[in-house]
């Protein structure tokens, strides 16, 4: 029997193991590879399960980045965004209760009920989130800014909105009418 080193082993474990739990106990993970799990990605950046609504979910997809780009920010690249049309979709990436998630920069899911221009707009901002401030320190932030912004910089319509969400939203923007909007990334990491 070969016996390796000890730091072969952990970079074996790091390496297949770790990456394989991952894909299959990390549900969001899978938007990495969207092409595994059966969807269409007519685009490197826009992929659905349903090859009859890709023009829909293109559509949504270029909307939300020119309103992000043009009220809040440009973002650097364009997201992966997965439009899931059935539940059993949206449970293949793990989202749960949640009508989507955006995962750091890699990418995004949009369940069923979320093919709207505000839930897609809403992601969109957690996306360049995680690109102006990164993706640890996002998850540093507490959930007024990450959750308000996403919320009040969206558009959303709904009013009000459930607890949390609502006095995340509330709070965002009382926060932001007191800021320089062009110092925004700067003052989400001052008190």
């Amino acid at each position: 029997m070969i016996r390796l080193p000890l730091l072969w082993r952990w970079g074996l474990l790091l390496l297949v193991v770790v990456p394989v739990c991952a894909w299959f106990f990390v549900k969001p993970v899978r938007v990495l590879a969207p092409g595994l799990m059966s969807m269409a990605c007519p685009t490197d950046t826009v992929c659905v399960d349903d090859p009859a609504r890709y023009q829909v979910a293109a559509v949504l997809h270029a909307d939300a980045m020119a309103f992000v780009s043009r009220t809040i920010a440009p973002l650097d690249k364009q997201p992966k965004v997965i439009f899931c049309s059935t539940d059993r979709c949206a449970q293949t990436f793990g989202l749960g209760a949640r009508s989507a998630v955006t995962l750091g920069r890699w990418g995004t899911v949009i369940g069923p009920q979320a093919w709207l221009p505000y839930y897609v707009r809403h992601e969109m901002i957690h996306h360049l989130q995680a690109e102006r401030i990164g993706v640890i320190q996002l998850l540093l932030e507490p959930s007024w800014w990450v959750e308000g912004m996403a919320y009040a910089l969206s558009q959303d319509p709904r009013l009000p909105l459930a607890e949390p969400f609502q006095g995340y939203r509330s709070a965002f923007e009382s926060w932001y009418g007191q800021h320089d909007r062009r110092s925004l990334w700067e003052k989400a990491r001052a008190p």
